[in-house]
């Protein structure tokens, strides 16, 4: 149930129906945008017919209540009346118009591989730098990350470029170290149902980057957004990955129909991840291409200064040495698509 209170409407107004929505047994989300004040009132079946049964829309300030009839209530583009989720994270917005690129190595090495990466990038004109120091790998063999050490190295690239942090939380066991560190907590494709560190994470309240599973479908990468939201985090962005499909061509098929799709179903900000999809560096900057034309809200790519040396998805990391050139091409292709550069693109 969606309560969208008029524009008049004063916070005492306000407050009186969340608190009648609560009184219900169900919880109130309170959305406030550029005019309109929006009440998600979030409950199960028996609490959304009490709900319907309070007189909300004779209450004083209210417009009018709608049914949300998406079984993802928050992240429904019905919860925020038309108006796109804007997220700032550090000096930087992303989504509502607002592209991002976040560029950085796939995992953090040495001091020396984050550090120079993220002055490259920086240079460049990306607006975050993502970096793994936790990674999840297909072998238990193969390199998992530095762990605290990699934060630590994160943290130093931070403060010497001013580049906000993407790094993904595997555990909610490591949910303190990363919030010392990360300015926006990354959920893997293998984790986007990962039901209690979605929970958690949202009541961290912390910017969250939501990568879609290989095999999940829009309306369950919704849901997964939803455990966020419902935990009173509204930070999330949407990420498209590619998913599986028979085609052994290349990694995986980057679904791009997911990104204007994703528009109409929601308001969250939709980040494209060319590299994951692709798997192969030559198929990077076409995909980024493409995605940015699409009208996705950010790019997340992945940066190397010697790729044939990492530790972790090599092949598909573009050069630090050609990184300039592929972000002035993708900031000119999200240009076209309207899209306006974040602070740190300029």
């Amino acid at each position: 149930m969606m309560i969208v209170m008029k524009e008049t409407a004063t916070d005492e107004q306000i407050e009186a129906v969340a608190a009648k929505v609560e009184r219900a047994g169900a919880s109130a989300h309170r959305s406030r945008g550029a005019r309109v004040t929006v009440i998600g009132a979030i409950g199960d079946v028996d609490q959304d017919i009490a709900i319907g049964s309070l007189g909300l829309e004779g209450q004083p300030g209210v417009d009018r209540v709608v049914p949300i009839l998406k079984p993802y209530k928050l992240a429904s583009s019905q919860f925020r009346h038309g108006e796109r989720t804007v997220l700032q994270i550090g000096g930087e917005k992303v989504g509502g118009g607002h592209f991002a690129l976040i560029a950085g190595p796939c995992t953090v090495e040495s001091r020396e591989q984050v550090i120079a990466t993220a002055e490259v990038v920086k240079e460049a004109g990306a607006s975050m730098l993502r970096g793994g120091a936790y990674k999840p790998r297909t072998s238990p063999y193969a390199f998992q990350g530095l762990g605290l050490e990699g934060l630590r190295l994160l943290a130093e690239a931070k403060e010497r470029t001013g580049l906000p942090i993407v790094t993904e939380l595997m555990d909610a066991r490591d949910l303190e170290p990363v919030l010392e560190v990360a300015d926006v907590i990354q959920v893997g494709a293998r984790n986007m149902q990962n039901f209690p560190l979605l929970a958690e994470i949202g009541r961290s309240g912390r910017p969250v980057l939501l990568k879609r599973g290989l095999s999940a479908t829009l309306e369950e990468l919704l849901m997964a957004a939803e455990y966020v939201l419902k935990e009173g985090n509204p930070n999330v962005m949407l990420c498209e990955r590619g998913i599986r499909t028979f085609e052994s061509s290349y990694r995986t098929t980057l679904d791009l129909q997911a990104v204007p799709v994703l528009k109409e179903l929601s308001h969250l900000p939709v980040v494209v991840d060319p590299s994951h999809a692709a798997g192969r560096r030559s198929l990077v900057a076409p995909m980024s291409l493409a995605a940015a034309a699409a009208g996705a809200d950010g790019i997340i790519v992945e940066v190397h200064p010697n790729p044939d040396e990492a530790l972790c998805d090599g092949p598909q990391a573009l050069l630090a040495s050609e990184f300039a050139a592929y972000a002035d091409a993708v900031h000119r292709a999200a240009q076209l698509s309207g899209q306006t550069m974040s602070v740190g693109s300029l």
